[in-house]
C-alpha cells in the first residue's frame, strides 16, 4: 500500500503533475496500474475550501482511501542524527522503519538520517541547508519528494552531498514537504542539530 499527501492551498491542489507522476512511477515499479483520482473541488468539504488542506491518498490498485484534513505543521526546533538506511524510495503507506527510527530522537523534536556519513532526510520531510543566500538539498534523499523536485527544477535549490561532519558549514536546515514550501518551512539553527 502506498500513501500520497497533496496540498490543497484555497481549494486548488498543489503541484499535481508531480504527485501523480510519482503515484505512476510506483505502480509501474511495483505492477500495477495507477487508479484514477477525482478532482478534489467535488469531495472537498466547505469548511475546507480554504486555508492549506492535506489531501491524503491511500492506493495501490485501487484508491483503498481519501481523506482531507486541515493542515497543522509540527513544530521542530532540535533534530537528532541518527545513521540508518531504510528502505523509503517509494513512498509506503507502512512507515513502521521510519516511526521506528524516530523512537531514537530522544530529547529532540525530530530526526536527521544520516546514510553511510550523508545527510538524507527527517522522518517526514526532505531537507534543504541555507549557506550565506545559496540552498543545497542533500543528492542522498531517501525520497524524491514532490517539493525538493519543484525547487531543484526552478533553480531554488542545488544538489549537493552533505556529509554530517560538513553541518556546520550550513547557517541553518528548513525541512520541506508537498505541504511546506522553502518560504514557510520549518527553519532550524545547524547549532540545534544533536550528534
Amino acid at each position: 500500500m502506498f500513501l500520497e499527501s497533496i496540498c490543497i492551498l484555497n481549494g486548488i491542489p498543489q503541484n499535481p503533475e508531480a504527485h501523480r507522476e510519482r503515484m505512476c512511477l510506483t505502480a509501474a515499479h511495483h505492477g500495477f496500474t495507477v487508479p484514477l483520482l477525482p478532482h478534489p473541488s467535488a469531495l472537498l468539504p466547505p469548511h475546507l475550501t480554504h486555508g492549506k488542506v492535506k489531501w491524503r491518498i491511500l492506493y495501490d490498485s485501487k484508491i483503498e482511501l481519501m481523506e482531507f484534513l486541515p493542515y497543522r505543521p509540527k513544530e521542530v526546533r532540535s533534530l537528532r542524527l541518527v545513521e540508518a538506511s531504510p528502505d523509503y524510495a517509494y513512498k509506503y503507506a507502512d512507515r513502521t522503519a521510519l516511526e521506528t527510527l524516530l523512537q531514537q530522537k530522544g530529547n529532540c523534536d525530530e530526526i536527521l538520517i544520516v546514510r553511510d556519513g550523508q545527510i538524507t532526510d527527517t522522518s517526514y520531510s526532505n531537507v534543504v541547508l541555507q549557506q550565506n543566500d545559496r540552498y543545497y538539498t542533500p543528492s542522498s534523499f531517501l525520497l524524491n519528494g514532490t517539493k525538493r523536485q519543484q525547487l531543484l527544477r526552478e533553480r531554488r535549490v542545488s544538489e549537493k552531498e552533505i556529509r554530517a561532519e560538513e553541518l556546520h558549514r550550513y547557517d541553518r536546515i528548513l525541512l520541506i514537504n508537498a505541504m511546506l514550501d522553502i518560504d514557510d518551512a520549518q527553519s532550524i539553527p545547524i547549532s540545534h542539530i544533536y550528534g
